[in-house]
């Protein structure tokens, strides 16, 4: 998605697009798409920061046991920051392997409309 585009559906807010027999207006998939960009990008980041300066704050302390601990916090965090940002790609991947294979593409341009914002 371009951001010419999303002006120009925000221009046209009579846009309507269909999605599973569904019908919704033009500015919903483009919030939605915005929304999980910034869940996939902002929480990893967020975590990752997080774990840092719990590390910076047990290495601060010259403790061995905290040290240790936030050294724990923080592989614990680069780890839910890594499932994060994957989460999207893996629901994805499934959905495309189980969606039906007739021709039939409602589920994977629904899922192209609301995460990508690539709509039809």
């Amino acid at each position: 998605m371009n951001y010419l585009d999303l002006i120009n559906v925000l221009a046209d807010k009579t846009a309507e697009y269909t999605c599973g027999g569904f019908k919704f207006g033009g500015l919903l998939p483009y919030i939605v798409s915005t929304v999980v960009t910034l869940i996939q990008i902002g929480i990893p980041i967020i975590l990752i920061i997080y774990g840092m300066l719990d590390l910076g704050k047990a290495v601060m302390a010259q403790k061995e046991d905290e040290i240790k601990k936030g050294q724990q916090t923080f592989i614990k965090r680069i780890i839910a920051a890594v499932i994060v940002f994957f989460v999207i790609v893996i629901v994805k991947l499934v959905v495309s392997i189980v969606a039906p294979e007739d021709g039939n593409d409602d589920i994977s341009s629904c899922i192209d409309c609301f995460v990508n914002g690539e709509c039809d």
